[in-house]
């Protein structure tokens, strides 16, 4: 079992960055991929991105690639979401999430297993 503690939300102002940390509790955290959602406002709860149990690979929703960098340090029982460009849409609040089984069906929310409590990110024009 793993528990997830996000942080690092805040209000920045339209093309400014903000990078999140999803610190994970226990000593297998290295072994779950993690993924990142966010759920705007009055909205259902949407991917982000994902990264692979060690690192190797990364897959990113459209509307954030090239913006949105997801990465890792097991070591820190730690990941992160480098968020560059920021638009008033991405103005949520945004979770992150573990899980096995690679980026089988990892959009979906319900293929998640564990989950922290989420950070609020708010992006003024």
């Amino acid at each position: 079992q793993v528990q997830l503690v996000e942080s690092g939300g805040g209000l920045v102002q339209a093309g400014g960055s903000l990078r999140l940390s999803c610190a994970a509790s226990g000593n297998t955290f290295s072994s779950y991929d993690v993924g990142w959602f966010r759920q705007p406002p009055g909205k259902e709860r949407e991917f982000v991105t994902a990264i692979i149990w060690g690192g190797s690979a990364r897959t990113y929703a459209d509307s954030v690639k090239g913006r949105f960098t997801i990465s890792r340090d097991n070591a820190k029982n730690t990941a992160y979401l480098q968020m560059n460009s920021l638009k008033p849409e991405d103005t949520a609040v945004y979770y992150c999430a573990a899980r096995s089984g690679g980026f089988r069906q990892a959009s979906m929310v319900s293929s998640w297993r564990y989950w922290g409590q989420g950070t609020q990110v708010t992006v003024s024009s």
